[in-house]
Parts: C-alpha cells; structure tokens; sequence
C-alpha cells in the first residue's frame, strides 16, 4: 500500500480531535507538540477559527500533525511514500526518515522561513486549468518578471507562482492560449518560486544538521518524482523542495509505472484522492481522516 499526505490547504477546524479523544498513543504525541511548539497548537485545531488555524505558524505543522500521527496510531506499514509539498515532511516521518521530533521541528522553521520570504518577496499564485504542461510553461518563459510552473497537481491543472504582476500577466496569456480558467489564488505568496530562495536558504541549516535514517520504504520526492532511500539524496531534494515545482503528476505516474496501484491519503481532505484519481484512473484510492 502506498500512503500519500496532503500539504497546506487540506486544514480544517475539529481536525485530529477524535485522534486525541480516542487514542491515547495520539493524545501523548498531541501533548509532546504542544510542548515543543511552546503553545497549545491542539486548542487551535480542536475548537479555533478558521482564521487561526490559517495562521502560518499553525497551519503547516496542523496539517504535519494530523497526518503523522493518525498514521502512527494506525500503525501503517508503507510500501512507498509521498507528500504533497509539506506533506512531503509527514511521508519522511512515516517512512523512518526522520523522527516525529524533527520533522515537527523543521516543520515549525519552514513555516515561519515561508512567512518571512513571503514578507520580503511578495508573490502569488495562480491556477490554470484545461492547457497542456507544455503550453503552461512556454507562456511563464514569455512573460517578464517571475513566474514559473508550482505545482503540476494533475493533467490539465496547473498552479503558477511568482511576483504578482507576472502572475497576473501570465493569467491573461494562459487564457489567450486557451485556458478555460486562470484564476489568482487567495494564497501569502509565490510558493516553490525563485522567490522562496530566501526561506530556502534559511531551511537548508536546519535540514543540513537534521539527523536523516535510511526509510523503510521509498520516499517519491517532489523535485523530480523519483523514488529515494539515500538520506543525503533525501535530504537535498528536501532543500530544493522551497524553490522547485511539486510534481505530483509525475510522482504518481512513476509510482503507477513502479506497480504500485493502491493509495490511502491519510490527514485531512481528500484532495490527494481526487487528484489521484485524474492521473492513474485505474488506481484503488482512498482517504482517511480519522481511525475509524
């Protein structure tokens, strides 16, 4: 079985909390997060606001936690693994690759890496739907300023990032080549864009003096959608993770031709489901979200 995880996005208010109420295992981790995050990151998941759990510092490590430790309490045994941009983070901990501890911890560094880079490089983002990847990509390299391909999510869906005019360029472009929608998206900044350089930078510190362990099983890297055990191979993608596109298409595609045919998403949403779906139709896909 293949096991997927969701990035920023898939957060909702009540998330993780029948974890917490029905498993002691998940109730002890919850706990050991609160206290290294040094607030009540559970009360915000539990019974905050939408508003509060959009906040940079809680979202990431939100979405980190949910997916981590329902895949911790029902005790799953990958056979690969893969994590949609900061689910990338909850697939490494799964996997053996890195300990709850430190995958939290740098959880927790790159938010607040992104939220600054984003502070000193504003940018968005924007989806486009219905044009080839080709297409997508020549009209990024036609445009002045920095915009380039984010997130190839699945055929026919793309998600461009850059500085806010070259977005809003592009968009226009996209649609006079054909798009049937290119429409900015309501996001802090321009994520794995050349403007997250500064936040790579920051992370490639904390990564590099990170203890990394040979997983159990593969780990399908956003950069370049291959299967890694390599820590040091492991850790390098992860640096270049920030400022690279999310190749989900490819990451799946290569999974499907590697005879993997059955995918669980595990945390909250099921966007990895759909998505999955579009790119191996023939695929056996489910989510969860709880333990029952």
């Amino acid at each position: 079985m293949v096991y997927v995880f969701p990035g920023q996005g898939a957060q909702y208010v009540g998330m993780g909390k029948d974890l917490y109420e029905n498993s002691a295992q998940a109730r002890d981790m919850f706990e050991r997060a609160n206290e290294l995050l040094g607030f009540r990151i559970t009360d915000i998941m539990f019974e905050g606001t939408s508003e509060e759990l959009k906040q940079t510092k809680v979202t990431q490590p939100a979405v980190f936690l949910h997916s981590v430790i329902l895949a911790k309490t029902l005790g799953v045994e990958p056979a690969a693994v893969a994590g949609h941009s900061l689910g990338e983070f909850s697939a490494l901990v799964v996997s053996g690759a890195l300990s709850f501890e430190e995958g939290l911890m740098l959880v927790a560094k790159r938010a607040m890496a992104m939220q600054r880079a984003c502070e000193l490089c504003p940018g968005t983002m924007a989806a486009v739907l219905n044009l080839p990847n080709e297409t997508v990509e020549q009209v990024c390299e036609g445009v002045e300023g920095v915009v380039v391909a984010a997130n190839y999510n699945c055929p026919g869906q793309l998600v461009i990032s850059g500085a806010v005019s070259a977005v809003e360029e592009a968009c226009v472009k996209m649609k006079e080549a054909g798009a049937r929608r290119a429409l900015v998206l309501p996001v802090g900044g321009a994520f794995h864009s050349p403007l997250m350089e500064p936040a790579r930078k920051e992370l490639e510190e904390a990564i590099s003096s990170a203890s990394f362990q040979t997983p159990i099983c593969p780990i399908y890297q956003n950069v370049d959608a291959k299967p890694h055990t390599s820590p040091e191979e492991i850790k390098q993608n992860l640096i270049e993770q920030l400022t690279a596109p999310v190749r989900w298409t490819q990451i799946i595609e290569q999974m499907t031709n590697d005879g993997f045919g059955e995918f669980t998403e595990l945390g909250p949403g099921t966007v990895l489901q759909g998505l999955v779906r579009k790119i191996s139709p023939s695929a056996v896909v489910e989510s969860r979200s709880a333990i029952e």
